[in-house]
């Protein structure tokens, strides 16, 4: 009996040295943790009840009752100013009240509604950018009805995610999941505050992954300079038919096991209410983005170096390639890290790290993981040999000093452009020429009627076979004129004449 009981003590005293050590590694490192290892701990010393997998029985009801504790209503105040129409409103702000909602115009202050997913137990909450953007104060309401402001720790208009802090601890989370992991089909909750209602849950099923619908770019401003800024928005969308409406923006996408697997963002709609069309943001993406706001303020983000357009039939048959999966590079930027890898315009990326490239997101989301710095493996078609580069990835200096070099061309034409194939010269027995691959409402282009895929052949006389080419064709025109020699998609040889202001 003697003994017993001496094992029982011994057990005891195991148990509060281990409970101890666990308190004061908390307290001592956890402000410089990410928040998948606070999670790691928090669940070690929590851990959860959900036992359905996500392609297991219907049951939802264990992952909702993990899930709603956490997931928070975002209420934004707005002074006069802010309101729609005045001076100072965010255009991001307006097209996403257009295409998402969630602000109402009213006499005095503005006021806006969504939602948020508190992911640390110390009071770290996720949520949209669109959201809390230009907020004068945030209103968090948990779902125990207590009211706390909210600060803004940062918010990135390119990937659309924000992170927030609320005083206090002991908050209620949800376990960060795996975004990889998810498959097309598999059961997923929306969770969030919709039309300003309490605690909503919605079901559906995943309907695809890596969606890219355009939405994040249409904010992009100029600089203060006029010119305009460089398309660094990452798009890679979870796409859902979970019911999604007004309100739900910044809310919590999860598995049936009750793990966040996306930040809710947007939806395709033309009633403004859901249609069947739902997308939210990859938490894979989400889980870097957010730890470089707590450790930074902002995000730091690696780039490769590189313009490229992205293939499908089509585009490959503008371009005189074969491949019609990949990115085709239509530019390599001067001192980035492509440009020291070796990459070369006319490159086709199949690869980035061993994973294949399909559309423009898989690279995107990939590289939007990682910061300068960090190294990537592109593998990459070029004369019809498959190479691969180690591409160290430079900071965002590298693309604003890229962008500021061909300051006439983005400003004014409004295009993006690429090297034609030999296979295209020949075709049009041409020996120089550029493929505009995109044309931006209100350039010069579009005032012209200049469409894509048209080929670019001479600019006052200059053969014209890469962007620079373009930029000093037209600075040494005389008054900046610009005569425009080009043959359009249906093949026909046409001129244009136009003054770069």
């Amino acid at each position: 009996m003697k003994k017993i009981g001496v094992t029982f003590l011994a057990a005891c005293l195991g148990g509060a040295v281990a409970i101890g050590t666990y308190k004061f590694i908390e307290s001592k490192y956890g402000d410089g943790m990410s928040f998948e290892d606070k999670q790691k701990v928090y669940f070690t010393n929590n851990p959860g009840s959900v036992i359905n997998s996500s392609t297991g029985a219907l049951d939802f009801t264990q992952a909702a009752a993990t899930v709603t504790p956490a997931v928070v209503h975002i209420k934004t105040t707005y002074n006069t100013n802010a309101s729609r129409g005045y001076p100072g409103r965010d255009q991001m702000q307006d097209m996403f009240e257009d295409f998402f909602g969630g602000r109402r115009r009213q006499q005095g202050p503005a006021q806006g509604s969504g939602s948020g997913v508190i992911i640390s137990d110390d009071g770290y909450i996720v949520t949209n950018n669109h959201v809390v953007d230009n907020a004068d104060k945030i209103d968090v309401i948990l779902p125990d009805k207590r009211s706390l402001v909210a600060k803004v720790i940062g918010k990135d208009a390119n990937t659309d995610l924000a992170l927030l802090k609320i005083e206090g601890s002991g908050f209620p989370i949800v376990k960060l999941g795996n975004s990889d992991d998810v498959r097309v089909g598999e059961w997923v909750l929306a969770v969030g505050y919709p039309f300003a209602l309490n605690t909503t849950v919605t079901a559906g099923i995943v309907s695809a992954k890596g969606r890219q619908i355009g939405i994040l770019d249409q904010g992009i401003e100029p600089d203060e300079d006029g010119r305009p800024q460089a398309r660094t928005a990452i798009e890679s969308f979870i796409q859902t038919d979970a019911a999604i409406n007004r309100g739900n923006s910044g809310g919590a996408l999860v598995n049936t096991k009750g793990e966040l697997i996306g930040v809710n963002a947007a939806i395709a709609s033309q009633s403004g209410s859901y249609e069947g069309y739902g997308f939210a943001i990859p938490i894979n993406l989400a889980k870097k983005v957010l730890n470089d706001f707590k450790e930074y303020g902002s995000v730091r983000r690696g780039y490769i170096g590189i313009n490229f357009t992205g293939l499908d039939a089509e585009q490959s048959k503008r371009l005189g390639v074969n491949e019609i999966n990949g990115l085709y590079v239509n530019e390599v930027l001067p001192g980035g890290g492509a440009a020291q890898a070796g990459l070369k315009e006319g490159d086709i990326i199949t690869k980035v790290d061993g994973n294949q490239i399909i559309s423009p997101s898989d690279l995107q989301e990939r590289i939007g993981r990682l910061g300068p710095g960090d190294k990537v493996q592109l593998s990459y078609l070029r004369d019809g040999k498959t190479l691969t580069s180690s591409v160290t990835l430079k900071g965002e200096e590298s693309v604003k000093t890229a962008n500021n070099s061909s300051s006439v061309v983005t400003k004014n034409l409004g295009a993006s452009f690429a090297p034609v194939s030999e296979a295209v010269k020949k075709k049009y027995k041409i020996s120089s020429g550029v493929l505009v691959t995109s044309v931006k409402s209100g350039g010069f282009f579009d005032q012209l009627d200049l469409v894509q895929g048209t080929i670019i052949t001479s600019i006052n006389g200059r053969p014209i076979n890469k962007t620079d080419d373009i930029e000093s064709a037209i600075t040494a025109g005389r008054n900046n004129m610009a005569t425009v020699n080009a043959i359009s998609p249906d093949g026909m040889q046409i001129r244009y004449q136009f003054q770069v202001r």
